[in-house]
């Protein structure tokens, strides 16, 4: 029995490690593994009450219209230069942006079948409007991770 825990365990951090061999080069700043579930787990939330862009063709229309959020980036893209614009974008807008390692964790966060490269978080749903409990816990989990990341970013410049 210990040993089918072994085996789970050791093919998990083989995983991990193929994940991370994977990364590009330009994902700066990248979320260490207790920042990247707690990104994630927002993912999850916004898209659940629909407060989720999801693509990079979406998420840059959304940056250039003013909206403000949170962007999540994928580290493992293949080519690159498919995001390399976004992270700029997010800084002339002032948004806060940060790598994971991989787009199949952020899609399946951001509740899609297909591997997503980047998505952007909003405080409030496309269409409608939250009830007063989710939008407060969808804002207090946002708060909570960008402060996280722009205090990566401090260590990062």
């Amino acid at each position: 029995m210990g040993s089918d825990s072994e085996v789970e365990k050791s093919a998990q951090k083989e995983s991990e490690k193929k994940k991370l061999q994977a990364l590009a080069p330009v994902a700066k700043p990248l979320a260490g593994k207790k920042l990247c579930k707690r990104t994630l787990k927002l993912v999850r939330k916004a898209a659940e009450h629909k407060c989720l862009k999801r693509g990079v063709k979406e998420v840059v229309k959304s940056i250039r219209r003013g909206q403000k959020g949170f962007c999540v980036i994928a580290g493992n893209i293949s080519p690159i230069d498919v995001i390399t614009h976004v992270p700029i974008l997010c800084e002339e807008a002032e948004i806060p942006y940060v790598y994971v390692p991989s787009k199949e964790d952020l899609a399946n966060a951001g509740a899609t079948k297909r591997p997503t490269c980047c998505v952007l978080v909003t405080t409030k749903p496309n269409k409608g409007a939250l009830s007063q409990e989710d939008e407060d816990k969808i804002k207090e989990n946002y708060d909570e991770v960008i402060g996280e990341v722009k205090e990566l970013h401090a260590n990062l410049f």
